[in-house]
């Protein structure tokens, strides 16, 4: 597709049919079992918590063309979560972002498929992050940059409720409501997991969606995975004067019956405990 086609283009049919949508983050999360199954551990739950938000945002939602992929009005996607890459390279593979055959060599010496997702990538990774709470900095001047432009790019970013903690990251909101950058969408995953474990028994951040409020922005509690209510969620972004924070709570280890809830931040993943989860989840294809 030539590249000089106008940014009003639509690329890639998006899918609105929830229960295609759930049918992919059901096959997301097969592929996210199979990446981290080699190496018997990483960053499972947050993946399989976070697959009906990918599902969401790269099917249904974003403007991409996988034909494209320099497009410069496409709209933007930002993990500042950078290690829960199995979710994002699965979900990048099925989108034909990346190559299928070259994410298997996931965490792999020499392979750019690192756990922190970087820009050696390619195209389809739009910044290096990992620093946990500079996400939404880098997500804001690419809103501000877009509108600068005149362009209909939006940006998109994801952040684990464990970067709430992040004393910049509230710099940046306050910013974001204040500039009314309504280009942006934030979306954090709200799985009450961080490495030393419950969110709680750390720091509490609560209450998360009234702090945005007050800082400007439209901001809701919500399912993570109702597909539906994100779709409308994400519908209802698009026709605002500021900027959205949508609060997600999912479960970690979703789609697994025996992982559901376990806040394991790099949960060990022998052979057997794989194969029960593959298992689990053809189960639930065939109560589909």
């Amino acid at each position: 597709m030539n590249s000089a086609i106008s940014h009003e283009r639509q690329p890639a049919a998006r899918i609105r049919d929830a229960a295609e949508l759930a049918r992919i983050a059901r096959l997301l999360r097969r592929d996210v079992i199979n990446l981290v199954a080699p190496t018997g551990q990483g960053y499972v739950q947050q993946g399989l918590g976070a697959a009906d938000l990918f599902a969401v945002l790269y099917f249904a939602e974003m403007r991409i063309d996988p034909t494209d992929p320099r497009w410069p009005d496409r709209d933007r996607f930002l993990l500042s979560t950078a290690h829960n890459t199995a979710i994002f390279y699965a979900t990048l593979a099925a989108r034909g972002l990346v190559d299928r055959n070259l994410v298997r060599d996931y965490c792999k010496d020499g392979s750019v498929f690192e756990v922190n997702a970087s820009e050696r990538v390619g195209t389809a990774i739009e910044a290096t992050l990992g620093s946990l709470g500079q996400g939404l900095s880098v997500g804001i001047g690419m809103a501000l940059a877009a509108r600068r432009r005149k362009s209909d790019s939006r940006i998109y970013v994801v952040l684990g409720d464990g970067e709430l903690q992040e004393g910049q990251l509230w710099e940046a909101a306050l910013y974001a409501g204040s500039a009314g950058l309504s280009n942006l969408c934030l979306i954090i995953d709200y799985n009450s997991m961080q490495v030393e474990g419950h969110i709680d028994k750390v720091v509490s951040v609560e209450p998360v969606a009234e702090k945005f409020k007050a800082f400007g922005w439209a901001s809701e509690n919500i399912d993570g995975h109702d597909i539906p209510a994100l779709l409308t969620a994400l519908d209802q972004a698009r026709g605002r004067d500021r900027p959205t924070c949508l609060v997600a709570t999912t479960i970690a280890g979703k789609g697994v019956p025996s992982l559901e809830g376990i806040l394991a931040h790099n949960l060990k993943l022998p052979a057997d405990v794989a194969e029960e989860a593959l298992v689990a989840l053809a189960d639930a294809k065939e109560r589909t």
